[in-house]
C-alpha cells in the first residue's frame, strides 16, 4: 500500500473495528497462575495492565523490584520504558503533523537548516552519509516506519560508521538511528525541546506523573533494578540524555494510561490516529532481528509497518503491537482495535518475555499475533 491511499483505508479499517460485534469480556487473570509461570521462568518482577473500550480495566503487579532486599514491585515503581519510548515519541510527532508544523512526507533536505551530513556531534553525527546521496530521500514517515535503511544502531556497524543499506522507503528494518534522526528534525528543524514537548503533549495529557524522558531524582525512592538471562542483577540505568529511541522511565500505572489514550486517539485527528495503526509497508522478514536480514516471508497476518507500531490482521480485526527490550528489560504492548483492547506488560527481568505469548492469550483470548517474529526463540514460519 503506498502513500496515496493509506489515509482513507486506515479510517475505514478503524470505523469497521468500532462496528464489529463485541468480544467476550477480558479474562480475569489468576494471580496464582501468573505467579506460577513467573516461578517457572525465574522472573523477579512483572507488571501487567489491561485496557478495554479504550479505558484502563486492571493494573496488576507481581514480584520484586529488588529481590535481594525483598522490595516489592508496585504500580508506581519506576521501570525502563526501553523502545516503548519510540511509540510515545511517534505519537508526539503525529501531533506536530496534525498542527501543520511537520510535513511527514517532506524530504529531510527541507526540514533541517543544514544538509544532514553537516551535523557532526553525537548523538546526532550524520557525517558518515556525506558520500551517499540517498540521505536526501529520507522523510519523517519513513523514519517512523523504520524504513530509513539504517542498522538499529551504528555501533553494530563495522567501525561504528553509520550507513544506508537500502533505498529509503523500500522496506522495513528496525532502527533506533532513524528515531534519533527524527529527534534531530524536531529539535534543530523545528526548534523544539523534545523533553518538554513529550511532557506537555503526552505525559501531562494522560496524567503520567511518574514518567519522564530522562532520570528524575524523585524516581530513586521506588525504582526497579534489572535482571538478565543469567539472573544477574543490574542497577536501574539512570539516563540523563533525552533519546527518542529509548530513554523513557515510566511505571505500569502510567503506561496503562498512555496506551488507553493512544487507543482512544486523544490529541490526534481521527484520520491521523487511523494512519498510526495502518500498515503501509509490508514486512517480509522471518524475524525482527537481525534488522538487516531481509526476507521473503509471506505472513498470513499481513504484517506491516505503521507509524510507530507494527500492524497485523487478527481474527478479531486490526491489531498492532510494540516491544521494548534490553539486557534486563522486557516490555510489550499488544492492542486489538475491536473492543479497543490492549494488554500492557512491563518487566525488570528479561526472562519475562517467555511468558508474554501465554499472558497475551490469557488476557485477550486466542490471537494471531506473530509472536515468532517478535521473539526469536519461538518457531518461525
Amino acid at each position: 500500500m503506498r502513500f496515496g491511499t493509506w489515509w482513507a483505508v486506515g479510517a475505514t479499517v478503524l470505523a469497521m473495528a468500532g462496528c464489529a460485534p463485541p468480544l467476550r469480556p477480558l479474562q480475569s487473570l489468576s494471580d496464582p497462575e501468573v505467579q506460577r509461570i513467573m516461578r517457572r521462568e525465574q522472573v523477579q518482577g512483572l507488571a501487567l495492565a489491561t485496557i478495554e473500550n479504550g479505558k484502563v480495566a486492571k493494573v496488576r503487579v507481581y514480584g520484586t523490584r529488588n529481590a535481594a532486599l525483598g522490595q516489592p514491585l508496585t504500580p508506581d515503581t519506576v521501570m525502563t520504558g526501553a523502545s516503548l519510548t519510540k511509540t510515545a515519541f511517534a505519537y508526539m510527532v503525529l501531533q506536530l503533523a496534525d498542527e501543520g508544523r511537520l510535513d511527514l512526507d517532506a524530504p529531510v533536505t527541507k526540514l533541517l537548516p543544514q544538509p544532514l551530513p553537516a551535523y557532526r556531534e553525537r548523538p546526532f553525527d550524520f557525517s558518515d552519509l556525506a558520500n551517499d546521496p540517498r540521505w536526501q530521500l529520507l522523510t519523517p514517515r519513513m523514519l517512523l516506519a523504520h524504513a530509513g535503511g539504517f542498522a538499529n544502531f551504528r555501533w553494530l556497524e563495522p567501525g561504528g560508521h553509520l550507513r544506508i543499506h537500502f533505498d529509503p522507503g523500500s522496506r522495513y528494518a528496525y532502527s533506533g538511528e532513524g528515531y534519533m534522526l527524527l529527534q534531530l528534525i524536531v529539535e534543530r528543524g523545528l526548534g523544539l525541546d523534545v523533553a518538554q514537548e513529550m511532557q506537555r503533549r503526552v505525559f501531562d495529557r494522560f496524567g503520567m506523573r511518574n514518567t519522564s524522558m530522562h532520570w528524575r531524582a524523585d524516581f530513586a525512592e521506588n525504582v526497579a533494578d534489572g535482571y538478565g538471562f543469567d539472573g544477574a542483577v543490574q542497577p536501574h540505568e539512570r539516563r540523563y540524555r533525552v533519546r527518542a529511541a529509548g530513554s523513557m522511565d515510566t511505571t505500569i500505572a502510567d503506561q496503562a494510561k498512555l496506551w488507553a489514550g493512544i487507543m482512544r486517539g486523544d490529541g490526534l485527528r481521527p484520520d491521523t490516529r487511523a494512519a498510526f495503526a495502518t500498515g503501509w509497508l509490508p514486512i517480509a522478514s522471518r524475524r525482527q532481528f537481525p534488522t538487516l536480514a531481509g526476507g521473503d516471508t509471506e505472513w498470513p497476518q499481513k504484517l506491516a509497518a505503521g507509524l510507530g507500531v507494527v500492524t497485523f490482521e487478527d481474527r478479531s480485526g486490526p491489531g498492532w503491537f510494540k516491544g521494548g527490550h534490553d539486557d534486563t528489560t522486557a516490555d510489550f504492548v499488544l492492542c486489538l482495535e475491536t473492543g479497543q483492547r490492549c494488554v500492557v506488560l512491563l518487566s525488570n527481568d528479561v526472562r519475562a518475555e517467555r511468558l508474554y505469548p501465554e499472558l497475551g492469550r490469557q488476557a485477550l483470548g486466542p490471537d494471531d499475533m506473530p509472536w515468532s517474529w517478535e521473539y526469536d526463540w519461538m518457531d518461525a514460519p
